[in-house]
C-alpha cells in the first residue's frame, strides 16, 4: 500500500525539481512587492524607487539561490535524490 505524500512533501519535491523557476518567481514577487512598498513612500524620485526595488529583489534572489544550493547539498549528502537529473541517462554520460 503506497503512502500518500503530505502537502508539504509535494511542495518540497516540486521546488527541488524546479529550483530556477522557484528562484525566478521569488525574484518577480520580490521586485513587485518592493516597488509597491516604495511607491507608497512620498518624496522619493522614481529612479530611486526602482533602484531600491532592484536591490531588495537582488538580495532576496541571492538568499533564495543560497537556500537552493543548501538544499541541493543536503540532498546529495544524504543521498535522498538521484545523482543526475531525470532527463539524463547515467549510463551514457561517461562514454567517449
Amino acid at each position: 500500500m503506497a503512502e500518500s505524500k503530505t502537502k508539504f512533501a509535494e511542495i518540497r519535491e516540486w521546488i527541488v525539481d524546479h529550483k530556477l523557476r522557484t528562484v525566478g518567481c521569488l525574484w518577480l514577487s520580490g521586485i513587485s512587492g518592493s516597488i509597491a512598498y516604495n511607491w507608497s513612500k512620498p518624496g522619493m524620485k522614481t529612479s530611486v524607487r526602482i533602484i531600491h526595488a532592484r536591490l531588495h529583489a537582488q538580495a532576496l534572489t541571492l538568499a533564495a539561490l543560497a537556500g537552493a544550493a543548501a538544499v541541493e547539498y543536503y540532498d546529495h549528502r544524504t543521498g535522498s535524490t538521484d545523482r543526475y537529473p531525470k532527463f539524463l541517462k547515467p549510463d551514457n554520460l561517461n562514454k567517449d
